[in-house]
């Protein structure tokens, strides 16, 4: 199978910000199964939307909305499972104890987040991962007013989940 330049420039630029869609993947499917099926459409979007992308914004920007926006309304019309919390039975001592609390702390949040709207996740997904309150305007389509007061609610709404867990 013969692959033309687009194509080439399509897999470079795949291959360059998978790590955005992995990131968005985990955040709406703890499941891997579903992790893997979530990735396959969203590349299958990104390509269908590939001819269209005019350089507007960034191409993270662009991939980063595709990514959510398949996450949030494709993907959750189908029954995931939920995620199962496990805790394995450790022998703790004094070195382990600090970093079991690290992983406690992070299992929290990551628990409090799924419990967060669709949007909210999103949202949450793209200030831990730095984006700045302009590029999550642009990526959500709302003004950078909305973005600040919305994370000052969600941001709020987290610590009221894991304050109460």
């Amino acid at each position: 199978m013969k692959v033309n330049a687009e194509e080439n420039d399509f897999i470079g630029t795949i291959e360059l910000h998978r790590g955005i869609i992995f990131k968005v993947c985990k955040m709406y499917c703890p499941q891997e199964e579903d992790c893997n099926d979530l990735y396959q459409d969203i590349v299958a979007q990104l390509w269908k939307a590939w001819e269209g992308f005019r350089g507007d914004a960034k191409i993270s920007t662009w991939i980063y909305r595709i990514a959510l926006n398949t996450a949030i309304s494709g993907f959750r019309k189908q029954k995931r499972n939920p995620l199962k919390n496990s805790v394995d039975a450790i022998e703790v001592n004094v070195a382990q104890e600090d970093e079991r609390a690290k992983k406690e702390d992070i299992e929290l949040l990551h628990m409090a987040i799924r419990m967060l709207s669709d949007v909210e996740k999103a949202m949450i997904m793209l200030y831990l991962d730095d984006v700045s309150y302009e590029e999550i305007a642009s990526i959500m389509g709302i003004t950078q007013n909305n973005v600040r007061v919305k994370m000052l609610r969600i941001r709020e709404k987290l610590r009221k989940i894991m304050a109460n867990h």
